[in-house]
C-alpha cells in the first residue's frame, strides 16, 4: 500500500528561453528549451532566438519562460553534520544536546540547507539512516543525503570527546564504543567489525580520522592517527563492499597514511605539502577543503565557541587553509565543497564560495559544488548536471555564478527557485510557485 506521505508524481515543465551554465566547461547554452517530467531531465532543445511554447503538450503541463535567469545544477555539499543542530552556546553545548531536541530541530536544518540551493548533502558523520529514509520520501523536506554513519576514531584521537580526567568507560556494542558522532576503535578486529556494522546501518561509504583535530580534547593537528594495518582493514571493508572511505586528515603525514592504504577521500587537508598533494592527484584521491568552518569559529560573533587551546588548533588550520587551495589547485587534485559547520554556524554554509574565491576561480568552485562531488558519489551520470537523463535537481538564478561565484552567497538575492527531482521545493519567484508542502485546495 501507498504510504500516505507519498507526494503525487512531480508535474512536467517546459522551461523556455533558459540560459543553462555548464560547470563542466563553464560554457552557457542560451534560448534553451528543457523538459522536465518524472523528476528528470528528458529533452535539452536550443534556438538562435527566443521560443514560443512547443506545440503537442499535455494539458498538465506547465510553461515557464526563463528568459534571462540561469539554470544551474543543484549543488552539492560534501562535508556537513546534520545532527550537530542549532541551539548550543558552546561547542559542548552542542555535541550533547538532547537527542530528542536534535531530532525535532532536523527538519529545519534540513529545510534551510535547500533554501540555500543545496540539493545533495554528505554527512561526515552523525546522521543515520531513518533520516536519509525521511529525506528520500519526502516526509521531511530537505536535501538528498549520503552518510557515513558514526566516524571511526582511535582512543583519544579526533572524535573521541573524553578529556584527560575522564576514567568511565562507554558501553561497547557491536565493535567499538559510540560517543556522539563519533566510534572509538581500536586494533584490526574492532576495525572491521565496527566498519561492517555503520555499512550495515546503511551508511553509503565509511569515515575515518588519520590526525587530529581542532575540536578534540586530547590530540595535536598534527598527531598521526590508526595505524597502518587498521587503516587498511576499514578500507578492505568498503571495498568489498562497493564503497569507499574518506579520512579526516590535516598534516602530510596523516594524509599519506591514508592514501597508502587505500582511502579515496581526504577531508580538510589544510597542512598538506606539495608532495602530498601530488600523491593526491596521481591517485585520483578527492579533496574536500572546510575554510568556512574555520573562519565562523575565529570570528567575534562565535568567540567562547571553543576552549581557549581548541580555538588556538583552528587558528593553525586557518593560517594554512588558503595555501592548501593553491596547492590542490596547482598539481591537479579534484577538489569539493565542503563546511564542516556545527549549530548555528550552519547559516554560514554559502560563505564558502566566497573564501574559495580569494584564490581560485569561479569554474573550477562551482565544479567543486556539481561535478566533482557528483564524481565522488558515484552519481557522475545522475547529478552535477543540467544534461538530458539527469535528476532534475536545477537552481533558477538571476545572474550568472561563472560570472561572479559570490552570486551563490547570496541565495536571498539570486536564487529564485530550487528544484530537487523535478519538484518546485523552493521559491522566490512570483512566476513559479512551490509545489511541494504548497497550500490546500480551497474549498470555499
Amino acid at each position: 500500500m501507498t504510504a500516505p506521505w507519498t507526494p503525487p508524481p512531480p508535474r512536467p515543465y517546459i522551461l523556455t528561453n533558459a540560459t543553462i551554465i555548464n560547470p563542466l566547461d563553464g560554457s552557457l547554452t542560451r534560448n534553451a528549451t528543457v523538459q522536465l517530467s518524472n523528476g528528470l531531465i528528458q529533452t535539452i532543445t536550443t534556438s538562435p532566438s527566443p521560443q514560443r511554447t512547443p506545440p503537442n503538450l499535455t494539458t498538465t503541463t506547465i510553461t515557464i519562460d526563463l528568459t534571462g535567469k540561469y539554470l544551474c545544477p543543484g549543488l552539492i555539499d560534501s562535508h556537513v553534520h546534520l545532527t550537530a543542530v542549532p541551539g548550543g552556546r558552546t561547542l559542548a553545548e552542542t555535541l550533547q544536546l538532547n537527542p530528542e531536541r536534535i531530532k525535532l530541530r532536523l527538519p529545519f536544518v534540513c529545510q534551510q540547507i535547500l533554501r540555500r540551493g543545496f540539493t545533495t548533502v554528505r554527512d561526515c558523520g552523525g546522521a543515520y539512516f531513518a533520516l536519509k529514509e525521511a529525506l528520500s520520501a519526502n516526509i521531511i523536506q530537505g536535501p538528498r543525503l549520503f552518510l557515513a554513519g558514526h566516524a571511526l576514531t582511535q582512543t583519544g584521537g579526533h572524535g573521541d570527546p573524553r578529556d584527560s580526567f575522564t576514567n568511565t568507560q562507554p558501553t561497547s556494542c557491536c565493535g567499538g564504543m559510540i560517543l556522539g558522532i563519533g566510534r572509538i576503535v581500536d586494533g584490526v578486529d574492532e576495525c572491521v567489525k565496527a566498519a561492517r556494522d555503520e555499512l550495515r546501518q546503511g551508511a553509503d561509504f565509511v569515515k575515518i580520522m588519520t590526525s587530529g583535530g581542532v575540536a578534540s580534547p586530547t590530540d595535536t593537528i598534527e598527531q598521526v592517527q590508526f595505524s597502518a594495518e587498521e587503516v587498511a582493514a576499514i578500507t578492505g571493508v568498503a571495498r568489498q563492499r562497493g564503497a569507499y572511505v574518506t579520512a579526516h586528515a590535516y598534516s602530510a603525514a596523516a594524509i599519506r597514511l591514508a592514501i597508502e592504504n587505500g582511502v579515496g577521500g581526504i577531508e580538510h587537508g589544510n597542512l598538506m605539502d606539495r608532495e602530498t598533494a601530488r600523491m593526491m592527484a596521481a591517485k585520483g584521491v578527492f579533496l574536500t577543503p572546510t575554510m568556512v568552518s574555520y573562519v565562523e569559529i575565529a570570528s567575534e560573533k562565535w568567540r567562547g565557541f571553543l576552549p581557549a587551546e581548541m580555538e588556538r588548533k583552528n587558528q593553525e588550520v586557518l593560517d594554512a587553509g588558503l595555501q592548501s587551495l593553491v596547492l590542490a589547485r596547482e598539481d591537479g587534485v579534484t577538489m569539493c565543497y565542503g563546511t564542516d559547520l556545527l549549530g548555528g554556524m550552519t547559516d554560514a554554509e554559502t560563505g564558502e564560495f566566497a573564501i574559495r574565491a580569494k584564490v581560485l576561480g569561479a569554474r573550477e568552485i562551482l565544479q567543486s559544488a556539481t561535478v566533482n562531488p557528483a564524481r565522488m558519489l558515484g552519481m557522475e551520470g545522475r547529478l552535477g548536471q543540467v544534461k538530458e537523463g539527469f535528476v532534475a535537481d536545477l537552481l533558477v538564478l538571476d545572474a550568472n555564478p561563472l560570472e561572479y561565484i559570490t552570486v551563490l552567497d547570496a541565495p536571498e538575492r539570486f536564487l529564485l527557485a530550487v528544484l530537487k527531482e523535478g519538484r518546485v521545493q523552493v521559491s522566490r519567484w512570483s512566476k513559479w510557485p512551490q509545489d511541494v508542502f504548497g497550500e490546500l485546495p480551497v474549498i470555499e
